[in-house]
């Protein structure tokens, strides 16, 4: 009795020291650690705090943008709603990207009137619009550190303002150089600003309709080009281009309103380094200094890298470039198809109008290709919406032999400046056309996890940006010296069905390699599984038997 009496008080306080274990594990991950605070404070927050968040977690309908660490947000983790209020962000993006995307290409409305206005050529018009993509594009790190630090709202929200702002600046342009300031920088910053968060938000809202979203997202693009080129061309004729120029910049402020739907996913991550004490940080700030001191020139360059190298990481993801096979063929065949992917978007209605057709007529075929893209698009998204469908690996492929078609399809707007053969291309590049803007996203999706997207898709950005920045000016230089825009579309030709055969060829020789790797490994499994194991154990009662030693059997045989 009286070891029994010992023993049971010692049992519930390892109980209660498991519980306060646990109910620590789940705290540390979740609060941040407030500093001057009782004890009695602290226990009583870390008991009520798990219950709270649960019931937050509970009330919002959401996939959790930023998941953490701990236990309970590895086991306990959202699962994406593929529907529900994903839909309304779906809408959302719908909007932003006609109001970004689209927007470069109604440039061309422009084009002759800049040209007469500030007398320029074609090479110094073509960078306004050049200018205006790659920074659109470009603005990939910056828009990765800001929705970091402001969330996916805040960011397309400023991105509203500053596109806007541009827009409406530049109808106060007096040269070029300020055209290329206000609408090419600012502007396209606040495209990008606009543009890339939106996707983001959306690819954690669906996964297992990732393929349809994407693709119904991308119907944005195809609204912006059947009515931004009419509503340019209506303003031209009404207000000038410095008029239309003010116009679009208040149009382009709805970008606010698209990005203030977009509900938050989750609270933001408290990081570790504002969770210790301040003492702490700045005795290190001191002792990494002295010791950047006493190392001099070496030691700061050493201090920089080992900063650099983690943001680069982060927000441009320049690892994946070496880690992953299928994301480098997949950027370096999209950059290069972007070389000449939108100069006929730029250069086709004053391409038209250079040989005697009406700017009407011109615009006309900017709207029509904007409509092939509403009517495709969707079908494209009910498509690969499907069951047999969804997970499946061969989106590439198709992406692909979009690209090869919409790169060979220009050689068809090179043919005749009439309206009926450019009708033709306008059919043929604008179905191609859709079935590029549909899979373009998914891809890059299905190639690299989730929580890499963001700065897989902006070192993409930046290499695309390079090439927009070099394409329309490099078309301008060739029309300038051939007096012809013919030979433009038949360089876009060739970049396009290039950039189409590298990345179907590469994909296929990649999935080889991934496929005779699985192969061998099975072998060597096979073999494995076929060799005999015999695992003695030490009550197993063996005894070796002596090599020397006869039996009596042995014996007689033996005579």
């Amino acid at each position: 009795m009286t070891e029994g009496a010992e023993v049971h008080p010692t049992q519930p306080n390892r109980a209660d020291a498991a519980t306060a274990a646990v109910t620590r594990s789940r705290t540390s991950s979740l609060q941040v650690v407030e500093t001057d605070s009782g004890p009695a404070e602290t226990a009583s927050c870390e008991s009520e705090e798990p219950d709270q968040q649960e019931e937050e977690s509970s009330t919002f309908p959401e996939v959790q943008h930023h998941s953490t660490a701990g236990p309970e947000g590895s086991s306990g983790g959202q699962v994406a709603p593929d529907g529900g209020w994903g839909w309304v962000v779906v809408a959302a993006t719908i909007l932003v990207l006609a109001m970004t995307l689209a927007f470069p290409s109604c440039i061309g409305i422009f084009y002759t009137d800049l040209q007469n206005d500030f007398q320029a050529s074609n090479t110094e018009t073509s960078w306004v619009p050049a200018i205006m993509m790659a920074v659109l594009h470009a603005g990939g790190p910056i828009c990765s550190v800001l929705v970091e630090r402001f969330g996916c709202r805040a960011t397309i929200i400023i991105g509203g303002i500053l596109s806007g702002l541009g827009m409406a600046a530049s109808s106060f342009a007096q040269t070029m150089v300020e055209l290329y300031i206000t609408a090419g920088i600012i502007t396209g910053m606040g495209f990008s600003l606009s543009f890339q968060p939106s996707i983001t938000m959306m690819g954690h809202y669906f996964v297992r309709r990732r393929a349809f979203a994407n693709a119904l997202s991308s119907t944005g693009t195809a609204l912006g080009l059947s009515t931004l080129p009419l509503l340019a061309n209506y303003l031209l004729s009404s207000f000038g281009w410095r008029g239309s120029f003010l116009v679009l910049g208040g149009v382009l402020l709805n970008c606010c309103v698209c990005g203030a739907v977009m509900r938050p996913l989750g609270a933001k991550p408290k990081t570790e380094a504002r969770t210790g004490p301040t003492g702490n940080h700045h005795l290190k700030t001191n002792c990494l200094s002295v010791h950047q001191e006493r190392e001099g020139l070496k030691g700061r360059l050493r201090a920089t890298l080992s900063t650099v190298m983690p943001f680069l990481r982060r927000h441009m993801a320049f690892d994946l470039l070496c880690s992953n096979p299928y994301f480098c063929a997949y950027a370096l065949g999209v950059s290069w198809m972007m070389l000449g992917f939108v100069v006929p978007l730029v250069y086709l209605v004053p391409y038209a109008t250079a040989y005697g057709m009406e700017q009407d007529r011109a615009a006309l075929l900017m709207a029509i290709l904007g409509l092939i893209n509403i009517i495709v698009r969707p079908v494209t998204a009910l498509v690969f919406g499907l069951p047999r469908f969804r997970g499946s690996h061969n989106f590439a492929y198709l992406f692909a032999t979009a690209v090869l078609i919409n790169g060979l399809s220009n050689c068809i707007c090179g043919m005749s400046p009439s309206f009926p053969v450019l009708l033709a291309y306008v059919i043929a590049f604008g179905i191609s056309m859709s079935l590029v803007g549909s899979l373009l996203f998914t891809v890059l999706m299905d190639t690299v996890e989730m929580s890499r997207f963001p700065s897989a898709l902006g070192l993409i950005s930046i290499m695309e940006s390079i090439m927009l920045l070099l394409g329309p000016p490099l078309a301008g230089i060739l029309v300038d010296s051939t007096k012809q825009y013919a030979y433009v579309f038949f360089a876009c030709s060739i970049t396009g069905s290039t950039a189409g055969l590298f990345i179907m060829l590469s994909f296929y020789w990649l999935d080889r390699q991934k496929d005779r790797e699985v192969k061998i490994s099975s072998i060597y499994k096979g073999t494995n599984l076929l060799k005999p194991s015999i695992k003695m154990t030490k009550d197993c009662d063996y005894s070796p038997v002596p090599l020397n030693s006869k039996n009596d059997r042995d014996i007689e045989t033996d005579v």
